[in-house]
C-alpha cells in the first residue's frame, strides 16, 4: 500500500512534465514567427518605397491639381523641373514620413496576412496548404485593413509634404501641429473612408494574385519555390492588377486629404468624385496618373513581395538551418 501512494505521484508527474514543457516551445515559435514577419515587412516595405519615391512624389501631385492627365512626358517635365528648382534630394522630400508610415504599415501588413492566413486555414481545414481563392483573397484585405486602420495619420502626413513647398511644413512633427491647430484633429482622417473602400480590392487582388501565381508555378514547374526574378515578375502582376482596380479611390483619398492646403473644399466621396468628373472628365479624372502607377507600382509591388519572402526564408534558415523554405 505504501509503494502504491508513492507511485501515483511519480507516474503523474512522468505524465506532466512533456506537456508542460511543449507549451513554452510553441509559444517561443510563434513569437519568432510574427517577430520574423514584423522585419520582413518593414524592410519590404522601406525597400520598396524608396525605391520609388521620386515617381510617387510625383503622381501624389498631379492626384492632388486639376492639372491635365499625367503622361510620361509630363512626369519627366515634372521630375525635372523639381530637380533644377528644389535639388536632387528634393525629389525625395516627403520620404521620411513616408518611411515612417510604410515601415509600420507594411510590418502589420505582411504579418497579419501570415496571421490571417493561418486563421482562415484552421478555420477551412487547410493547415499547411496552400487556402482556395476567395480566402486567400479574404486573407488580403484583412491585411490591407487592418494596416490602414493603425496607420492612417502618417498616411495623410505624408500626401501633405508631397503637395507643398519645404518653408510650409519643416518636419513631420510640424505638419501633425498645423493640421491639429488649423484644421482640427479629425483633418488626420479625411479621406478614410475611400481609403479603406480601396484597400479592400488593393490588398486583397494583390496577395490573392501574388500567391495564386507562386501555387500555379509550383503546380506546373515542379518546383517547391519560385527564383528571385520570378517573385519580381509576380509581385509585379500582382501590384498592376490590384492598384488598376483600386485607383479612382486612391485619387479620391489623395484629393481629400490635400484639400486644405489647395483651396478645396471635399465633404464626401460622392461629392469628390462628381467635382473631379463635372471639372475634368470620368478618364482623365478618375484615372490622372494611373500611367504612371503602372510604371510605378509594379516595381514597388514586386520588389515589395520578393523582399518579403527572401528575408523570410533568410530569417528561417538563420535560426533553423538552411532546410526552410517559405
Amino acid at each position: 500500500m505504501g509503494n502504491g501512494v508513492r507511485e501515483g505521484p511519480v507516474e503523474f508527474r512522468r505524465d506532466v512534465e512533456p506537456v508542460t514543457a511543449r507549451i513554452p516551445a510553441e509559444d517561443n515559435q510563434e513569437k519568432k514567427k510574427v517577430l520574423n514577419s514584423l522585419m520582413s515587412g518593414a524592410l519590404a516595405g522601406a525597400v520598396a518605397k524608396t525605391a520609388v519615391a521620386p515617381l510617387d512624389r510625383t503622381k501624389i501631385m498631379f492626384q492632388g491639381s486639376s492639372r491635365a492627365g499625367l503622361s510620361p512626358q509630363e512626369a519627366y517635365r515634372l521630375i525635372y523641373h523639381t530637380y533644377l528648382n528644389e535639388g536632387f534630394w528634393s525629389l525625395w522630400r516627403g520620404n521620411s514620413a513616408t518611411m515612417v508610415r510604410v515601415i509600420p504599415y507594411a510590418a502589420i501588413q505582411f504579418c497579419a496576412h501570415e496571421e490571417y492566413k493561418q486563421i482562415l486555414g484552421n478555420y477551412y481545414g487547410f493547415q499547411g496548404k496552400a487556402l482556395t481563392p476567395f480566402p486567400r483573397f479574404i486573407a488580403g484585405s484583412l491585411a490591407g485593413t487592418t494596416a490602414a486602420m493603425v496607420t492612417y495619420p502618417l498616411d495623410m502626413v505624408r500626401a501633405r509634404m508631397a503637395v507643398t513647398p519645404k518653408e510650409m511644413y519643416s518636419s513631420i512633427v510640424h505638419v501633425f501641429i498645423r493640421i491639429s491647430r488649423e484644421e482640427g484633429l479629425k483633418t488626420l482622417y479625411r479621406g478614410f473612408t475611400p481609403t479603406i473602400l480601396g484597400v479592400i480590392p488593393y490588398a486583397g487582388l494583390s496577395f490573392f494574385t501574388y500567391e495564386t501565381l507562386k501555387k500555379v508555378h509550383a503546380d506546373h514547374s515542379g518546383k517547391a519555390q519560385p527564383s528571385p526574378p520570378e517573385r519580381l515578375l509576380f509581385g509585379a502582376c500582382a501590384g498592376l492588377i490590384g492598384q488598376s482596380a483600386s485607383y479612382p479611390l486612391d485619387v479620391v483619398r489623395r484629393r481629400m486629404q490635400t484639400a486644405g492646403v489647395l483651396g478645396h473644399t471635399y465633404s464626401s466621396i460622392l461629392l469628390t468624385m462628381q467635382e473631379i468628373v463635372r471639372e475634368e472628365g470620368l478618364i482623365r479624372g478618375l484615372y490622372k496618373g494611373l500611367s504612371m502607377n503602372w510604371v510605378k507600382g509594379p516595381i514597388a509591388v514586386g520588389i515589395s513581395f520578393t523582399t518579403f519572402d527572401l528575408t523570410q526564408i533568410l530569417l528561417r534558415k538563420l535560426q533553423h538551418g538552411p532546410g526552410l523554405e517559405r
